[in-house]
């Protein structure tokens, strides 16, 4: 693994991106022999300290859980990341572009856990017995690190590109309906853009939940009540900027709204 004082400078390159919304060039070009272990070292550490300064965890993120996300970006092994409070947006609001650097939304399901979920062998029955409810989301993709030649160690270490949540349409419990065929119509400023179905989600999104809660086994942790699980994309992300308005219908779920200023 990266020495210690390598992994708290590289989170403290991207906390100051994070503050400033800036860039920094590739971890994985300056630190070629940089693992996924180190990656999330590096993110963990990001994450100590953004909690020290008061910051409150809400929940985590899944992502490169669809072929849709995989082929485009070139990844093709499952990352997470974790969600502040102060990352949290609701259907309607305005939202201000400049809190983000590369901003790109993504159409996902939240799964809001009412018991803990904890691996090695957490299915996708233990998901949706764990779940109160599930909630439509978007994604706000935030990205400090250079995208060109990104590799999943650059993105875990960015607290896997995420910037935000927008909750927002129906939430229902998963035995109303079929997770599998919600569907997402995105759109931007009124022309349609990106379309999916959940079980773009590893078949079933409730399928990337138990994913991250093995993953979390491996590092002695696990998901707890409360938490939000957000399951990962089934669209391509979108480009958005300043002065766009974005909607997105689930169907029966409803739909979210919101605008970037």
């Amino acid at each position: 693994m990266l020495p210690p004082d390598v992994i708290a400078q590289l989170a403290d390159e991207l906390a100051e991106a994070d503050r400033t919304h800036g860039m920094i060039p590739r971890i994985t070009a300056r630190h070629p022999e940089a693992t996924v272990e180190d990656s999330y070292a590096i993110q963990g550490v990001w994450r100590e300290r953004k909690a020290a300064a008061g910051h409150r965890l809400v929940g985590r993120k899944i992502g490169l859980t669809s072929k849709a996300m995989q082929q485009a970006t070139g990844i093709t092994e499952p990352d997470y990341g974790v969600m502040f409070d102060d990352t949290v947006w609701h259907d309607g609001d305005a939202i201000p572009v400049d809190l983000f650097s590369n901003v790109r939304i993504e159409v996902e399901l939240a799964f809001e856990l009412s018991s803990p979920l904890e691996g090695p062998h957490c299915s996708r029955e233990d998901v949706l017995g764990a779940t109160s409810r599930v909630i439509p989301a978007l994604e706000v993709l935030n990205s400090h690190i250079e995208l060109e030649g990104r590799t999943i160690v650059d993105t875990i270490a960015d607290n896997a590109a995420y910037g935000g949540i927008v909750l927002g349409g129906i939430p229902m419990h998963p035995d109303e309906i079929d997770l599998r065929w919600v569907p997402g119509v995105l759109s931007r400023n009124g022309e349609i853009e990106e379309t999916g179905v959940a079980a773009g989600v590893l078949g079933h999104p409730a399928t990337g939940v138990a994913w991250l809660a093995n993953k979390l086994h491996q590092h002695g942790q696990r998901l707890e009540a409360g938490e939000l699980i957000l399951a990962g994309s089934f669209t391509r992300p979108m480009w958005v900027s300043r002065g766009d308005d974005v909607l997105c219908d689930y169907g029966p779920m409803g739909t979210i709204a919101c605008r970037f200023v």
